[in-house]
């Protein structure tokens, strides 16, 4: 008999805790969105408030500085005239690569305990493969080191390469039988070495998975022998005998100006060495040699 006092009065406390209503709430039914470019991108946004029956409805996107999307009523900005709103849900007609990001649907209810809330939701357009741009060599010297480059800076997600020589596919695999190395990631083929057999014609394919690989124009690369060009040869010697006759007379004219220490130097010894050898009459009369001109 005297438990169910205790049990009706825990029980009118538990509901006394309760709040009999529910404050403001925001979610989404899809964090992340992928779509592919220039098709239609749907932000969802769900909201329930406790009291607040107009509550205030706002869009930001977020990027070096956070701008709005949607604010006091309106859409703005690149937005306007193609994104529409229903409830707080949002759709983008259209979307190219600058929508990519992350978005912020805010609502505030004035009226309700809790009068803030948010829900973020990550829009990510996938672009297919463009024509990636690719460098080759046209003349490579016989045994040289030379690197080919394709790079597509466009697509999303970033797209992977290969290479083909005269329309034959080259191998990603490190294999001792070959001289170059490929990187699907960076579109970079290596060539450690190149030799006759390299010669031909190379393009590069870049692909995503989203659309229709893309690949560049073929390019030829040639491979040529070091070869002794008499007239280069000949040039070169002239150049060095003029330069060593140009550094010769600028050393000649130099030392007669004096304007070098080592010239300075070697007049200074000479002249000491001049005034070492000159003949000084001797003090005693008895060393004097009598000559023919000499008069007693």
């Amino acid at each position: 008999m005297s438990r169910a006092p205790l049990f009706n009065l825990s029980a009118l406390l538990t509901l006394m805790l309760i709040p009999s209503t529910i404050s403001v709430t925001v979610s989404t039914s899809k964090p992340k969105v992928e779509v592919h470019e220039n098709t239609n991108a749907v932000l969802s946004c769900e909201f329930r408030t406790e009291k607040e029956t107009n509550p205030r409805i706002e869009w930001k996107k977020k990027g070096k500085d956070t701008s709005y999307v949607y604010f006091d009523g309106e859409f703005t900005g690149s937005f306007k005239g193609r994104a529409s709103m229903d409830g707080a849900t949002v759709t983008v007609r259209g979307v190219t690569q600058k929508d990519s990001g992350v978005y912020y649907c805010e609502v505030t209810a004035k009226h309700d305990k809790t009068h803030f809330g948010e829900v973020t939701v990550t829009l990510s357009v996938l672009v297919p493969p463009h024509a990636p741009s690719c460098h080759v060599p046209e003349t490579v010297m016989r045994g040289s080191a030379v690197e080919l480059h394709c790079k597509d800076k466009l697509s999303v997600p970033p797209a992977t390469y290969s290479w083909y020589k005269d329309n034959k596919p080259l191998s990603t695999a490190h294999l001792p039988d070959i001289n170059y190395s490929l990187d699907p990631k960076t579109g970079t083929l290596k060539f450690k070495s190149v030799s006759k057999s390299d010669a031909g014609q190379y393009r590069c394919e870049a692909s995503n998975g989203i659309g229709a690989p893309k690949t560049c124009a073929g390019q030829h690369m040639k491979i040529t022998e070091f070869e002794l060009n008499l007239t280069l040869v000949i040039a070169v010697g002239v150049g060095a005998a003029l330069f060593l006759l140009s550094c010769s007379l600028a050393i000649c004219l130099c030392c007669r100006r004096g304007c070098c220490r080592c010239c300075r130097k070697d007049k200074k010894k000479g002249k000491q060495k001049r005034n070492m050898t000159i003949h000084r009459p001797p003090t005693d009369p008895r060393h004097y040699r009598h000559t023919k001109s000499f008069v007693i």
